[in-house]
């Protein structure tokens, strides 16, 4: 009787042989150590973060995304996730490019930016993206606006911004949008210094931008009067009560609390100055949405992610860019 030849298995590869160098020659070793020592304008560049601001934002995430050593293995640092992440939103790159910059599977990089970008929203937002709610903070940020852009009585300019991205399988036409692209919107409320009072991320770009807005927790406060909004306040040189009122574009219903322009058909002198002020102020929010997006580039690009990780990484990128803002 034949005896059978036993199969030989060979052992499994636990980690390919460039990756092992990662400690060694990975970019945050070597490149990211010696721009923080030698170019500190270019480690800004390259994470868009100062190393002061960096470094305390990884103290800030560390206990949300360390891991622990293990006997097969040294964990990926905090510091050197926050890195990855950094870059990620700064420039859009692939995984699998980031993946062989830092000398790490594909699959890794895949994990370690979620993960790291509801780290630093999680840890950022009740300091930097806190929405108004009381009276005085509402009339700062209408004392903004007056002094700012001459617009009295204004809590902000509000818009939406398409992201775009791949559709997940099997969701048809549900994140087709009026450019002829799938998207998702960001839903953006702006004080008078580009910086974010208000966010709303997840609703689908076939929705338009007043459609997002009515379903979001900010309109419905607006409506049923939670939000602490001040009462109606003269204009200024005038005796004459003025609602205090959000202003946007022709794509939102006229509300009480929501001004927009004029229709652009016939107008008189004064309706066409009124379009003028309300523009100035209004624009803020389209140009801090153009900030964002020459900050954060991944804003240029098409997203290859599910929607539920593309909303962590906007939420990550808006309270970034209000920390940023704050060194104007």
């Amino acid at each position: 009787m034949k005896r059978r030849r036993r199969r030989v298995i060979k052992p499994r590869i636990w980690s390919r042989s460039w990756v092992l160098q990662r400690q060694k020659q990975g970019a945050y070793a070597n490149l990211c150590r010696e721009l923080e020592v030698g170019d500190m304008s270019a480690f800004t560049n390259f994470t868009r973060l100062s190393p002061v601001l960096f470094h305390h934002l990884e103290d800030l995430v560390r206990p949300l995304i360390q891991k622990t050593n293990t006997n097969y293995r040294d964990c990926i640092s905090a510091g050197e996730r926050l890195m990855i992440t950094l870059r990620f939103l700064a420039t859009g790159e692939s995984f699998k490019s980031l993946a062989y910059l830092f000398l790490m599977g594909h699959s890794t990089v895949a994990e370690i930016i979620p993960a790291t970008c509801s780290a630093i929203y999680s840890v950022l937002k009740d300091d930097y993206l806190k929405c108004p709610n009381t009276t005085e903070e509402w009339k700062k940020v209408a004392k903004g606006f007056q002094d700012q852009w001459q617009f009295p009585n204004c809590l902000g300019a509000l818009d939406g911004k398409h992201i775009s991205i791949i559709p997940p399988p099997s969701s048809g036409s549900t994140f087709y949008n009026y450019k002829h692209s799938f998207s998702v919107v960001l839903m953006g409320l702006m004080d008078s210094n580009y910086r974010f009072l208000y966010v709303d991320v997840g609703c689908n770009g076939r929705v338009s931008d007043g459609g997002v807005f009515r379903g979001c927790s900010l309109q419905q406060s607006l409506e049923q009067k939670t939000a602490n909004i001040p009462d109606p306040a003269p204009l200024s040189g005038t005796e004459l009560l003025s609602p205090y009122t959000i202003v946007a574009d022709e794509a939102f219903l006229l509300k009480e609390y929501i001004l927009k322009p004029y229709s652009s058909r016939g107008l008189t002198q004064e309706q066409r100055i009124f379009n003028y002020r309300l523009s100035r102020a209004r624009r803020v929010v389209e140009n801090a949405f153009g900030i964002l997006a020459n900050h954060w580039r991944v804003f240029t690009t098409k997203i290859h992610l599910q929607p539920e990780t593309v909303d962590k990484i906007v939420l990550a990128c808006t309270v970034l860019h209000n920390v940023l803002s704050d060194q104007w």
